[in-house]
């Protein structure tokens, strides 16, 4: 049974929602999402609830309840606050600049590194050494900032690269003589 998927997504003032069918698209003072619910669970809207759960007993059933749920809220989530992930550059050199709305950034290798968000994603540099990835999409944002991350990953010896804000990097320790 499932303990995500029993909790009713409570839509705050300021948005508002459609539902037609399996479609369920959202409106909030940041923008507008949409997604599909899929055929095993059910949905229903009342008001300012929307409420999720199983159309029957089967395993997939069960599995995409919370999983729907928890998307729908997403949703809800990203059109009233957005999401935002932050991440730093850690080595000498290593530094990050805009142009217009690509960041083109000095990673250490010998050529610089220009990056294009995807639509509906936006970058800012507050600092030289720090991007910050914004949107309302939680997968978008989550997605930019990973594929940021994968120019140059933090290495465990002198911890050199790109990480998000907050993340432990466990050290190695070097080759002893």
């Amino acid at each position: 049974m499932s303990r995500i998927g029993k909790q009713p997504v409570e839509l705050p003032a300021g948005v508002t929602a459609e539902l037609n069918g399996r479609a369920f698209k959202v409106k909030g003072p940041k923008g507008e999402l949409s997604m599909t619910f899929v055929e095993e669970v059910k949905t229903s809207l009342d008001g300012n609830v929307l409420t999720v759960t199983a159309a029957d007993d089967s395993q997939r059933a069960r599995a995409m309840w919370g999983l729907q749920r928890s998307l729908a809220a997403n949703l809800v989530e990203g059109v009233t606050k957005g999401y935002q992930k932050e991440l730093e550059l850690r080595g000498v050199g290593y530094r990050a600049q805009m142009q217009g709305t690509n960041v083109v950034m000095q990673l250490g290798f010998s050529h610089e590194i220009r990056y294009t968000p995807r639509p509906g994603v936006a970058l800012a540099t507050p600092k030289a050494t720090q991007v910050m990835v914004t949107g309302i999409d939680k997968q978008a944002v989550g997605q930019t900032a990973a594929e940021i991350r994968n120019f140059r990953p933090p290495e465990p010896y002198k911890g050199k690269g790109v990480r998000y804000v907050g993340e432990f990097v466990r050290s190695k320790e070097g080759k002893k003589k």
